[in-house]
C-alpha cells in the first residue's frame, strides 16, 4: 500500500513540476496536459500505439526490477535489448519456417541473446566481485558496435546500409486482427507476451524456492551463504534471467513495433526501464502499470507539441522530471513512512484502578 502511495506521489509531483514549467513559458498547463492525454488515449488507434510504445518498457522494467530484487543493478538492458533483437532479426531473415514455429524460435533466441549478454557481468560479479554497473555499461557499447558491424555485413537493407532488411510479414509480431481491432495502430503480440511474462516473473519471485533464494542473496549474500545457498550461482542466474527479459524487450521493439533493426542507436528503453522499475516499486505488476504511464507520456508528447506552442524540448523535460521523482522515490517513501507511523500510533490508556475497601 505504501509503495503505491509513494509512486502516485512521484507521478503527481512530476506533473505539478511540469505544469509550473508550462506556466513559466506562458502556456496553459491544463490545456497542455489535456492534449498530452488526448494524444495517447483520444481514440482506439492512439490507445493501440500507446500500448505498443509501453510494451518494450514492460520488459526492460521487469529486467531491472528482477535484478534489483536480487541485490543487483542491471544497467545494461539497452545492450541486452540490442543483442536480443539482433538474434531474433537474424532468425527471422535466415529461416523459412511456419509462422508459429518461426515466432516461437525468434522469441526464444531473443531471450537467450539477452541472457548471454548478461552472463559475463554476472560471472564477473560472482567470481571477482566486479561491480555490475561498470560491466553492464561496457557491455552496452560492445553490443552497440557488434550490431554496427553485423547488420551492414550480413543483413544489410536493400536501399540503406544503416538498417537491416525488412522482416517478412511471417517473422513479425504484428497480426491482422489486432491491427484491425485498433484501427491500424502498430500494437502487436508483444503486449500479450509481456503480460504473460509479468505473471511468470511475479510467480517466480513470490511463490518459488528459487525466488526466495534470489531475494535472500539480494538482502544479505553472506547470510544466504551461511544458510547453505549457492550465492555465486544465484547471482549468475539472476543476471541471466534479467538479461533474458531485456532481450525479449528487443524482440518486441525490433520485430513488433518495427520490422528492421538500425545501427548507431542504443535503445533508450533500456535506461527508461530503470525509472519504470523504480516507479513500479520493483514489483512485476507495478512495473506493468508504470510502463503504461510512460507509454502514455511518450505517445502523447507529439500531439501536445502539435496542438500547443509548448516546444518538444519541454515535453521531454516533463518526462525527465517524472523520471527524476521516480528515482528519488526513496526520499518520498521516508516521508510517507514517517506519517504512516504517526497515524498508526495508538494512545496508551492507563486504566483507572479502583481502591478496594479495607
Amino acid at each position: 500500500m505504501r509503495q503505491t502511495i509513494v509512486s502516485l506521489i512521484a507521478i503527481v509531483l512530476g506533473l505539478v513540476a511540469g505544469g509550473i514549467l508550462m506556466l513559466f513559458i506562458g502556456s496553459n498547463p491544463i490545456e497542455g496536459y489535456s492534449y498530452l492525454f488526448q494524444g495517447a488515449l483520444k481514440n482506439i488507434e492512439r490507445i493501440g500505439n500507446t500500448l505498443a510504445t509501453a510494451t518494450p518498457l514492460i520488459f526492460t522494467g521487469l529486467s531491472v526490477a528482477f535484478a534489483f530484487r536480487t541485490g543487483l543493478f542491471n544497467i545494461g538492458a539497452s545492450g541486452q535489448m540490442l543483442i536480443g533483437g539482433l538474434f531474433a532479426t537474424a532468425v527471422g531473415l535466415s529461416f523459412d519456417l511456419s509462422r508459429p514455429v518461426l515466432l516461437i524460435t525468434m522469441i526464444l533466441v531473443g531471450f537467450i541473446g539477452g541472457a548471454l549478454w548478461a552472463f559475463i557481468p554476472g560471472l564477473l560479479k560472482a567470481k571477482f566481485n566486479v561491480h555490475e554497473v561498470v560491466s553492464t555499461i561496457m557491455m552496452n557499447w560492445i553490443a552497440y558496435w557488434t550490431v554496427y558491424y553485423v547488420i551492414p555485413g550480413y543483413f544489410k537493407g536493400e536501399f540503406l546500409e544503416t538498417e537491416s532488411r525488412k522482416l517478412p510479414e511471417e517473422a513479425t509480431l504484428r497480426v491482422p486482427f489486432l491491427t484491425e481491432m485498433f484501427a491500424g495502430s502498430y500494437i502487436n503480440l508483444g503486449l500479450f507476451i509481456a503480460v504473460i511474462t509479468v505473471i511468470i516473473v511475479a510467480f517466480i519471485i513470490n511463490k518459488t524456492t528459487l525466488g526466495f533464494e534470489l531475494k535472500a542473496v539480494g538482502f544479505n549474500r553472506f547470510a544466504a551463504e551461511y544458510a547453505g545457498m549457492r550465492v555465486n550461482s544465484n547471482i549468475i542466474l539472476s543476471m541471466l534471467i534479467s538479461g533474458g527479459l531485456a532481450g525479449l524487450g528487443g524482440v518486441a521493439l525490433y520485430t513488433g513495433n518495427a520490422s528492421s533493426i538500425q545501427i548507431g542507436i542504443l535503445p533508450t528503453q533500456g535506461y527508461d526501464g530503470i525509472a519504470v522499475a523504480l516507479l513500479g516499486a520493483n514489483t512485476p505488476f507495478g512495473v506493468f502499470f508504470a510502463a503504461i504511464l510512460f507509454g502514455i507520456l511518450y505517445s502523447g508528447t507529439g500531439f501536445m507539441n502539435a496542438m500547443t506552442e509548448i516546444p518538444p524540448e519541454l515535453a521531454n523535460t516533463i518526462i525527465a522530471i517524472i523520471i527524476y521523482f521516480a528515482a528519488t522515490s526513496v526520499l518520498i517513501e521516508r516521508v510517507v513512512n514517517k506519517f504512516w507511523k504517526r497515524g498508526n500510533k495508538q494512545e496508551i490508556v492507563v486504566p483507572d484502578v479502583k481502591k478496594g475497601e479495607q
